[in-house]
């Protein structure tokens, strides 16, 4: 537009007016002027800005926090191993449980045993049947039938070994045990049994000797009195007392005049004896313990369940030791490694006592339940495993009696009129004959083999629940009195129709189970005996240290004088020597001896 033609109602373009002209037109108009709209876009920009740094914020520390967590998280929970089992992280527990000379038709002849007396469903089962898993093959390294001592070197070293070696190799030098390397990482360790607490299953975890006889020295490393590496054990209940008392004392069985329970004293043991310290000795007992119970082993469960204020039960005696460990290691950053064990199981078939087989399955039945009843209730990861380390008598739930074919039977009421074991029959006939011998007769005329007949039919009608004994029982029981537990034993399984092919071990095929089958999947199915020692170690994660354990015996070995090292592993063993521990037919583990009372007086 030319210069001087502008409007006249033009109004000036200044900041100011023009700031005037908005507000007018809005108070003509009621609509906000830009400086309003500008003002408020600004503050929400503000707010925006706060929003989005708060909300950025929040998400990065909460981002923080779950990573933390899932990290934590993750160290805790499990993870799978290359075979498949789900093997917790951090602090565990371990239980691994023995039932020597266990096999499937113990189970069969106890789960039928127990619904007879407890009037039971046929398909009632027992807390071992809800738990399997599995199989082992149970051969050593010099026969396809072990003994206890090479199956549990493979449980404790992971490999095979000849009969009679405790932790030791074919080669005769010893073999680190998962327990001597758990021990060594940290771990509380113990050991519970109902033999003698240096028979061969319990030995072989803590102690390493070629011959499994040497229980004299077994006792001494067991305390860490002569073990190269220290004591390895922690806790030991079980019986065998005569091995730490020195020869001479009352109730010794020693060779020599070492006191071990004084010994073992001076290395920190504390000690105990008796059912009443057993009882009194609550949870919070100090480590190490060491409980004997008896002189040798504990008796037979159906023996003992009438001297209960004598002896305590394995279910007892293994719920003190797991209550006493989980109490040790509270507050430690390593769990506990405890090995529990049936262990006269094995005795009863070795005696081929079908009434004392029953009772002691179902012992091992009642423990196993007790130990699962602590896993429900710990706060630690705790995994249970459990196998035989044979099968013992050759045991079968029928038999023949006569030419003719047989009939499809076996009798389980007679297995429950027995109220006592073969051997404590037994051991009362001997008592019987030893009073006569001590009053002078060595031998018995006619009145007197009335009257010991007539003892004897009472004996087998009160322990036995036998009515019916024949004369040929009879005459063998009086002519034979050092086969008497034979022929008490023989005199159920006939009438129970129960079968027997060795008084020794056989080469069959044992049960594993297990509290928890994803964490133990390594052992479903069919394995060697020493693929169950080689689980127990990787389940702890003790690999490396085992081999470190087995570098460093075998080292203090090579640095002995040749008798030096027979002092501790005792002589190379001949190849036609038994080591088995049974020697000869009368000394099936101690419990079957000769009767030698009379000298060589008859009846």
């Amino acid at each position: 537009m030319p210069r001087g033609q502008e409007p006249l109602l033009q109004r000036p373009g200044s900041q100011n007016s023009n700031d005037r002209i908005e507000e007018e037109d809005a108070l003509l108009t009621g609509e906000r002027t830009n400086k309003a709209q500008e003002g408020h876009q600004h503050v929400r920009s503000r707010w925006r800005e706060i929003g989005l740094f708060t909300w950025a914020l929040l998400a990065t520390v909460v981002v923080i926090i779950l990573g933390v967590l899932y990290q934590h998280k993750q160290s805790e929970q499990p993870s799978n191993g290359d075979d498949g089992s789900v093997i917790p992280k951090g602090k565990r527990n371990l239980i691994f449980m023995v039932s020597d000379g266990m096999g499937p038709t113990s189970l069969a002849l106890t789960r039928e045993w127990r619904q007879y007396t407890e009037q039971l469903p046929y398909d009632d089962t027992l807390i071992l049947d809800d738990h399997l898993i599995g199989q082992s093959r149970t051969r050593s390294s010099s026969s396809l039938v072990t003994d206890s001592a090479a199956g549990a070197t493979a449980f404790s070293c992971g490999s095979k070994s000849y009969n009679g070696a405790i932790s030791v190799l074919p080669d005769h030098s010893p073999c680190g045990s998962v327990m001597e390397a758990a021990k060594r990482m940290g771990y509380t360790t113990g050991l519970v049994v109902t033999t003698r607490i240096t028979d061969a299953t319990p030995a072989v975890f803590a102690s390493h000797v070629r011959r499994r006889e040497m229980e004299d020295e077994i006792a001494l490393q067991m305390v860490g009195a002569t073990h190269p590496l220290g004591r390895m054990v922690d806790l030991m209940f079980g019986g065998g007392r005569c091995h730490f008392l020195p020869n001479g004392t009352d109730g010794s069985c020693r060779a020599d005049d070492r006191d071990v329970v004084k010994e073992a004293a001076g290395e920190g043991w504390n000690y105990i004896s008796s059912r009443e310290e057993f009882d009194n000795m609550g949870t919070s007992a100090k480590l190490p313990l060491m409980g004997l119970f008896a002189g040798g082993d504990v008796p037979y469960e159906i023996d003992r369940r009438s001297q209960d204020e004598i002896y305590p039960s394995l279910e007892e005696t293994a719920r003190s030791a797991l209550e006493i460990l989980s109490a040790e290691t509270k507050d430690s950053e390593q769990g506990f490694f405890v090995m529990i064990e049936g262990s006269r199981i094995d005795h009863a078939g070795h005696a081929n006592d079908p009434a004392a087989q029953v009772h002691e399955v179902l012992a091992y039945d009642r423990t196993m339940a007790a130990v699962l009843d602590f896993i429900k209730d710990s706060s630690v990861p705790t995994l249970m495993v459990s196998t035989s380390d044979h099968e013992t008598g050759g045991l079968a739930a029928a038999r023949q009696l006569h030419p003719e074919y047989p009939d499809y039977l076996w009798f389980p009421g007679v297995l429950a009129n027995a109220s006592h074991s073969a051997a404590y029959t037994a051991h009362e006939w001997h008592e019987y004959l030893r009073a006569k011998h001590d009053a002078g007769i060595s031998e018995l005329g006619h009145t007197e083999t009335v009257a010991a007949k007539a003892f004897l039919m009472s004996l087998t009608r009160k322990s036995l629940g036998i009515e019916d004994a024949t004369d040929d029982e009879m005459n063998s029981l009086m002519n034979k009195p050092d086969i008497a537990a034979y022929v008490f034993a023989d005199m159920i399984s006939s009438r129970a129709q129960t079968g027997w092919s060795t008084h020794g071990h056989s080469g069959a095929d044992v049960n594993i189970y297990t509290s928890d089958p994803k964490a133990a999947k390594a052992l479903a199915g069919n394995h060697e005996n020493t693929d169950i020692g080689a689980f127990l170690t990787n389940y702890l994660e003790l690999d490396a240290e085992l081999q470190a354990v087995t570098k460093e015996l075998q080292q203090h070995m090579s640095s002995l004088h040749p008798e030096e090292i027979e002092a501790f592993l005792g002589s190379i063993p001949d190849l036609t020597e038994r080591l088995d521990g049974q020697d000869h037919l009368d000394h099936y583990h101690g419990d079957h001896k000769r009767y030698a009372a009379c000298g060589s007086c008859t009846v």
